[in-house]
C-alpha cells in the first residue's frame, strides 16, 4: 500500500493531467466516482534487486541448489553479525552526487510556481526522479540522481530549452538506476476519479 501511495503521489500530476485514460472503467459503489486505468512511469530499479539487502556470503553457488559447484565460506560469528548490521544500516543510504536544479526562488508566488515546475517536468520527462523541497525561505525543485557532474551536465543540456535558468548542484543523491538505457518502466495504475455525468433534457 505504501508503494502504491508513493507512485501515485510522485506521478499524479502526469497521470491525471495528461489525460491518458486506458478505459477499463469500473464504477464504484457510491455512484459518484469510478476507477480508471492510467499509465504511470516508474523509475527503474536503482540497485540489483536480486542482491539488495542480502548477505552475499550465504547465497553462494551450491550443488544442492542445482549449481555446478559448491562454494563454502568460513567466517567467525563476529564477521557474520557485522555484515548483517551493515546491511541493515545501509538499506536507505544515499551517496554524494549531482542533480539539476530547475527552480529556486523565495517570492510570494514561489510555492505555486515550484509546484508548476515539478508538474511540467514530470510531464515532459516521465520516469526521471524529481524532488520539490523547502528550505526557509526558498522553494526548490531538483531533478535526477547522477554520480558524476558530466552526467548532470548532459541532463542540463537536454532540459535547457524548457528550463533556461536550470543549473547543476552537488548534493546527496539516491542511487542512480542500474540500466541508463531504460531509466523508467511503464505500468498502469487504477485511479479513482469523479464519474462523468451527461446532461439530460
Amino acid at each position: 500500500m505504501k508503494k502504491l501511495i508513493y507512485v501515485f503521489t510522485f506521478f499524479s500530476a502526469f497521470v491525471l493531467n495528461a489525460g491518458l485514460d486506458l478505459g477499463a472503467q469500473e464504477v464504484s459503489g457510491d455512484g459518484k466516482s469510478q476507477y480508471k486505468d492510467s499509465i504511470v512511469f516508474k523509475p527503474a530499479t536503482t540497485v540489483d534487486s536480486q542482491l539488495s539487502g542480502k548477505d552475499i556470503l550465504h547465497i553462494m553457488p551450491s550443488r544442492q541448489n542445482g549449481d555446478k559447484a559448491d562454494v563454502n565460506v568460513y567466517q567467525s560469528a563476529e564477521v557474520s553479525s557485522s555484515l548483517k548490521a551493515h546491511i541493515s544500516a545501509n538499506n536507505n543510504r544515499t551517496i554524494s552526487g549531482y542533480r539539476v536544479r530547475i527552480f529556486f526562488d523565495n517570492k510570494q508566488t514561489a510555492r505555486v510556481e515550484s509546484e508548476e515546475a515539478l508538474k511540467k517536468f514530470n510531464v515532459l520527462y516521465p520516469g526521471i526522479a524529481a524532488y520539490r523541497t523547502y528550505a526557509n525561505p526558498y522553494f526548490k525543485v531538483t531533478v535526477g540522481d547522477f554520480r558524476t557532474k558530466s552526467e548532470a551536465m548532459e541532463m542540463l543540456t537536454r532540459i535547457r530549452r524548457e528550463f533556461p535558468s536550470a543549473f547543476v548542484v552537488k548534493e546527496s543523491v539516491n542511487y542512480p538506476v542500474v540500466d541508463k538505457a531504460k531509466p523508467y518502466v511503464i505500468d498502469t495504475l487504477k485511479v479513482l476519479v469523479p464519474q462523468e455525468t451527461s446532461m439530460v433534457d
